[in-house]
C-alpha cells in the first residue's frame, strides 16, 4: 500500500506540492539539530544576519545525520512511491537553510531553482522534485516559512511547451500569472514535497526562533536524459499523481 493517499497526491499534481506530517522521529531531528549546531559553531554566519543562511554538502555520506532524515525515515519511502516506477537517483547534495529572525520580509515573486548556476555541460540544474524536512516548526505565518505560488508548475509547463524548454533559462522570476502565494506551514518531523517547476521563495521570520530546513534537491533516475521532456509535462516523473488525478476526473 502506497505511504501517500489519493488525496495527496491529487494535491500534489494539482496544487504543486503537498506536505506530509510526522516522517521523521524526534530522534533523527535531533541528532540532525546537533549537526547542525556544529556547522553553526565551526562556521557561524555574520553577527549581523538576519534572513537566510545557508550550508551546503556535496555528496554527502549516508552516515551523515542529515541524511538520515531522508534515509533513516519513511521519507524516502514516500519519495519513490511518488516517482513509482521510476527510482531515485543517488543522493548528489543537501542543503541546511536557516532564517535567522527578526526579518521582515515578503518576497516580490517566486524563483525556479538551478538556472543561476549551471551543470558543467550547461544543462540547467532540473531535478525531480524539492524535498524538505522540518526541523523546527512553524504552525503560523512569518516564521521563515517557505511561501509557494499553489498551481504554477502548471503554468511554467505550460509557458515550456509554447516556448520551448529552453526558454527555462528565461523564467528563473517568473512573471506569468499565477495563484496567490501561501506560505507552507509545519511541524518538526514533517516532509514538504514540491514539483521542481513550483515557483517557490523564502519569506520573513518574526518568531523568535531561528527556522531550520534541511531540503533534498532530488532526481529520479535517468532525469538528465529527459529534462526537456520533464518541464513541458510537469507530471512525466509522477505517474502515481497523475492516475490520481485522472481517477477523480
Amino acid at each position: 500500500m502506497s505511504p501517500l493517499n489519493d488525496d495527496h497526491l491529487r494535491r500534489f499534481a494539482e496544487r504543486g506540492s503537498v506536505v506530509i506530517p510526522n516522517v521523521v522521529p524526534p530522534t533523527l531531528v535531533e541528532a540532525a539539530m546537533q549537526r547542525i549546531d556544529r556547522l553553526v559553531e565551526q562556521n557561524p554566519p555574520p553577527a549581523d544576519r538576519r534572513g537566510f543562511h545557508f550550508y551546503w554538502e556535496q555528496n554527502p555520506a549516508d552516515t551523515d545525520p542529515l541524511v538520515a532524515l531522508l534515509q533513516g525515515s519513511s521519507a524516502r519511502e514516500i519519495v519513490q512511491s511518488l516517482i513509482a516506477p521510476l527510482a531515485l537517483a543517488k543522493l548528489e547534495q543537501l542543503q541546511v537553510s536557516l532564517n535567522i529572525p527578526v526579518w521582515n520580509h515578503r518576497p516580490g515573486g517566486p524563483h525556479i531553482d538551478g538556472l543561476k548556476i549551471t551543470e558543467p555541460s550547461g544543462r540547467p540544474g532540473t531535478f525531480t522534485l524539492l524535498a524538505g524536512i522540518f526541523l523546527t516548526d512553524q504552525t503560523a505565518s512569518d516564521m521563515g516559512n517557505l511561501w509557494v505560488w499553489p498551481g504554477s508548475h502548471n503554468v511554467a509547463a505550460s509557458y515550456l511547451c509554447e516556448h520551448g524548454p529552453d526558454a527555462l533559462f528565461d523564467i528563473e522570476h517568473p512573471t506569468y500569472p499565477m495563484e496567490s502565494p501561501e506560505q507552507v506551514l509545519g511541524r518538526a518531523g514533517d516532509l514538504f514535497l514540491g514539483n521542481y517547476l513550483l515557483g517557490h521563495n523564502m519569506g520573513g521570520n518574526t518568531s523568535a526562533v531561528v527556522r531550520r530546513v534541511v531540503y533534498f534537491r532530488l532526481q529520479a533516475e535517468g532525469h538528465r536524459t529527459r529534462w526537456r521532456d520533464c518541464v513541458r509535462d510537469p507530471l512525466l516523473e509522477f505517474e502515481p499523481a497523475r492516475m490520481a488525478l485522472n481517477r477523480h476526473r
